[in-house]
């Protein structure tokens, strides 16, 4: 298959904005591991914050490989449109399919991210419906006095 100088700069747009939705989910989480820092000194009940402070540090590496295949996949793309105008077509064709397995590689962290990033989520709202169940059940019991002390009035 012959392929032009164009072909490779197709993903350049891609690969770009691959590249700047990836450093935005890593600003976005480095931000929480500074609030979640700042809970952590302030807040006696750790265990929930500890979890969730593991399950960052895993999407954090996740992010980083995503990145670093990206930023690869990019890089090939660069050096096969080198290889193209200098009319080197066998190495150009390996390097793209090779820049399309990186991309492949990105795309496929950037999916574990994301269900790291739910099951994340998935511990935080545990903590919630823990304390929702308290809540409803203080409700209960709660009513249960209200009820008794109607009844007692009567």
């Amino acid at each position: 298959m012959e392929i032009s100088i164009t072909t490779p700069a197709l993903l350049f747009p891609a690969i770009s904005l691959l590249l700047l939705a990836y450093t935005n989910r890593f600003l976005a989480i480095t931000s929480l591991v500074r609030k979640l820092f700042d809970d952590y000194n302030r807040v006696q009940n750790k265990a929930n914050l500890i979890l969730q402070i593991k399950s960052l540090r895993k999407r954090l590496n996740y992010i980083r490989m995503m990145q670093g295949a990206g930023v690869f996949s990019f890089l090939l793309c660069v050096i096969c449109m080198y290889c193209i105008y200098n009319a080197w077509t066998e190495l150009a064709n390996f390097l793209f399919a090779v820049s399309l397995m990186s991309l492949l590689v990105s795309l496929i962290f950037s999916l574990i991210e994301i269900f790291q990033s739910t099951s994340a989520l998935k511990v935080l709202l545990s903590e919630v419906e823990e304390l929702s169940a308290h809540s409803v059940l203080d409700r209960v019991l709660h009513f249960k006095e209200e009820e008794d002390d109607v009844k007692s009035e009567l």
